[in-house]
This record gives C-alpha cells, structure tokens and sequence, in this order.
C-alpha cells in the first residue's frame, strides 16, 4: 500500500454537515430504546436538582458514546459532529453531562443500578445473551483496582496493588455457549479488600438472573478472597450454588494431605497454561475430592459441607516451596476449591477454571468506557461504572444480533466492525438514508442487526 498522490496534491477541510463517524450507533440506540432503557431510567432516577433534570436523555447520550468508544466525558462531543444530530435528538454537551454525574448520590447510584438491571433482564429477553436452553448458568464475581492519578480524586486510595486507585466489584453470567454478561457491579474505595460487600453484590446477582426469566441452575465461580461464610450463606440462600478456590491454609493441606496416592486420577489440559510461579508451561495434572467441613469454627448455621475439589501438578523448581510445608508439597503444587456442585470431578475441575473468563470482560471495559473513572467525585464515578456496565451489555446484544462471529468478538472488535462504520445521510421525502462504504467487510452482520432492531432493509 502506498499513498496514490503527492503532499502537494491532497487537502482536507472539515466541513462536510452529513457525514458521520459512527453509523452504527443508529441500530445500537434503536435497540436501547426497545429494550426501554430511557424509560427505565425515567422511572427509576431522581434527581432532585436543577442539573439533574432529563436524567434518560443525559444517560443515553454517555451510554451512546461509551458505545462508539469514549472512555471520558470529553469525549461524548463526538455526537455532536457532522450529521447525527439529524439521526438523534437531544444529544448533550460535555459539560452538561458532567454537571449530571456529579449531581448523584450514593441513592441515586442505586436508583440507576436499579435500572440498569432491569434493562439488562430486558435485553437477555430480547436478544437471547443468555441462551434460554442452558441447563446451568455461571456467575463470576471479581474485583479490580482502577488506577487514578489525582489525589484529590474522591475514595481514591492503595490497597493491595500498591497503586492509587478505585476498586470496583462486577458479577457476570456466561454459559459455555456465551459471552459474559455484566449483571451487577459496585464502585469501592481504592483501599476496600476485595471480597468486601461480596455477599450482598451476589444475592443482588441472583436476583437479577432470576428476574431476567431464567430458570437455569445458577453456579456461583469466585477465587479465594472471596471464600467466606458470609459469600457462601448468601449464595445458598439464593438457591444457587458455589465454586470457591480456598486459600493454602494449614487446615486445606491436612486434608490433602489425607487424600490417599490411589485417588489421583490423570487430567491433560485443553491448553497449555503458563505458571508464573514456576516460570513454566503446565500441560498435564491430576486431580482428586475428599469431603470437607468449612469454617469448623464458626456457628453450626455458618458451616458448609462441601466436596475439596483438588488438582495438583509437579513442583519443578524446589525453590519455590514455600517453608514449613511437608514432603507432599515439596513434590506438587496443590489448587483447592470448594464446590457443592454434583457433577462428576472430570467436569467440575474444568468448569471451576473457566472462572477466568471474567477477565475478558475487565479487558474489553478497560479498552472501552473503564479507560478513566473520569471525576473527582466518588459518586459521580459510580454512576459512570454503572453506565459502563450498560454499554458493555448493549455491545454484547448488538453483536449477539449480528452474527455468530460477533456474538462473541471483543468490544473493541464490535465497535470497529458495526458501530464505527462511516457514513453519510440523505434526506428525501422526511426520510433519512445512510450511504454506507462500499466493500465494508462486516456487511452482512451490520444488515442483520439493522434488520433485527426494526429498520428497513438497506439495498446493497
């Protein structure tokens, strides 16, 4: 590729008033707007203040440009260029949306949270996120430190990264046929330790999974810091169940010590996992169960009964064997987790690993509308990470509309490949039409989604 004309020969001007940068965005707040998200907002979000007034249309311009990729207030002035204030009323100026934000409180963060649920459920029905013929849904819960740079910056503080930062909790549904999808979240202080409000954040999870109409048995994923008796009494109280790493306690390794050699049963990995610890590729393990009572000490209503779920794969490098212990983890390294799932241990062990996969979902919100939590007011950063979580979900049901290879691309892939298209309007008879670029790869799935969400066809 190279350029066709010399320097000298090529100019630009910005004056062209029916182009717009981000065609997609029709089809995408069309579909907002079917699964009522402005109506939601106006019925759940109050703000009693003179800046607080239209709070659905305030929100549906960030949502909408969290949706073509801003990642800051500034950057919602991209609505407000070319033509797509012919494609969309009431599109509001940066600093008016930064005057909404900081007029939230913590109830008003609530109220929102409020809404941003039931338009979720609203969207599961709509677009199938979570496909209804799933025997089991999977819930994630994890925790991440938001770096920030302004000391000043509201509940900003070091917690166990060692970086100023906001700590914020998410809950997600997958099944092994979809992608994530956010269904609660919580903004903390930099400081808070990560299982921290865990308890309250799931039930409020089940919840929303079960008003979102789907009857699936519900299986709660988490790692260590969130294995407490307060996280498993809560998730048994939703009528769920649990899948919980535990710590490398003294009481975890005497009842692995207690598994005898003979219940070790060979696993081969899918993929090869790369082990920090070890500074190695681990291929091949062995895993074995043993009942075991957790939290002995507390009261009898806080003890759980569960199966200790155990892989273990060879210590290669005898330096990282931490002291004190034994000859038995001398030899392996152990990974425990507590489960009273039924399902035989060859698929309860996989299933329990693919926990991972919440961290696609920190990913795409730190490529996407998390690059900043954008004020120095806590509250009005918690409403952003609300508004973020919509826009994640919003992406996610416009590429499940799309096609098969969307339903499970990447944010930033979506945005690029169906949000993000150039265009440029015509008017003809009060009718508006959007020339789109000839040869666009991803023509067949944006034709799909516009169709979906209710539009005419468009003639190829």
């Amino acid at each position: 590729m190279q350029s066709s004309h010399a320097a000298r020969h090529v100019s630009a001007s910005f004056t062209d008033p029916n182009l717009i940068a981000s065609a997609g965005l029709v089809p995408v707040v069309r579909l907002a707007e079917r699964c009522e998200l402005a109506v939601l907002i106006r019925r759940h979000v109050e703000l009693k203040v003179t800046t607080g007034a239209n709070p659905a249309g305030k929100a549906m311009t960030l949502v909408a440009a969290m949706c073509a990729g801003a990642d800051c207030i500034d950057d919602a002035d991209l609505l407000r260029t070319g033509g797509l204030d012919r494609c969309f009323g009431g599109i509001y100026a940066p600093s008016t949306l930064g005057s909404f934000l900081r007029s939230f409180t913590h109830g008003h963060v609530r109220q929102l949270q409020a809404a941003a649920r039931r338009f979720t459920a609203n969207l599961i029905g709509h677009t199938g996120l979570i496909p209804p013929t799933e025997p089991v849904v999977h819930l994630d819960i994890d925790s991440k430190v938001k770096q920030v740079f302004g000391p000043a910056k509201q509940g900003a503080s070091f917690g166990y990264t060692h970086v100023r930062g906001l700590h914020f909790q998410i809950v997600t549904a997958s099944t092994p046929a979809s992608r994530p999808v956010i269904v609660a979240s919580r903004l903390r202080k930099g400081s808070a330790g990560s299982g921290k409000g865990a308890a309250s954040l799931i039930a409020e999870a089940i919840r929303a999974v079960r008003e979102a109409g789907v009857n699936a048995t519900i299986v709660v994923r988490a790692d260590s810091a969130f294995f407490s008796a307060k996280v498993i009494k809560a998730i048994r109280a939703g009528g769920a169940q649990f899948s919980i790493t535990v710590g490398n306690t003294a009481r975890i390794r005497a009842a692995i010590s207690r598994i005898p050699e003979t219940a070790w049963t060979p696993i081969k990995y899918r993929d090869a996992v790369w082990d920090e610890d070890e500074r190695r590729w681990v291929s091949e393990a062995e895993i074995a169960e043993i009942p075991y009572t957790a939290f002995a000490s507390k009261a009898k209503n806080l003890q759980v009964n569960a199966r200790l779920i155990v892989r273990r794969v060879k210590r290669l490098n005898p330096a990282t064997v931490p002291e004190g212990q034994g000859e038995l983890f001398a030899t392996h390294r152990h990974h425990a987790f507590l489960t009273d799932n039924p399902l035989v241990i060859g698929q309860t062990e996989p299933n329990h690993r693919k926990h991972a996969v919440i961290e696609q979902v920190f990913s795409d919100l730190e490529d996407g509308p998390l690059g900043h939590l954008p004020s120095g007011k806590f509250q009005a950063n918690a409403a952003w990470l609300t508004l973020a979580a919509i826009s994640y979900n919003l992406t996610r049901a416009a590429g499940t509309l799309a096609d098969r290879h969307h339903a499970k691309a990447t944010g930033a892939t979506i945005r690029r490949n169906l949000i993000n298209i150039p265009a440029r309007i015509a008017t003809s008879a009060r009718r508006i039409r959007l020339h789109l670029p000839e040869h666009w790869p991803w023509t067949p799935g944006f034709l799909t989604l516009w169709a979906r969400t209710g539009h005419q066809p468009i003639t190829t």
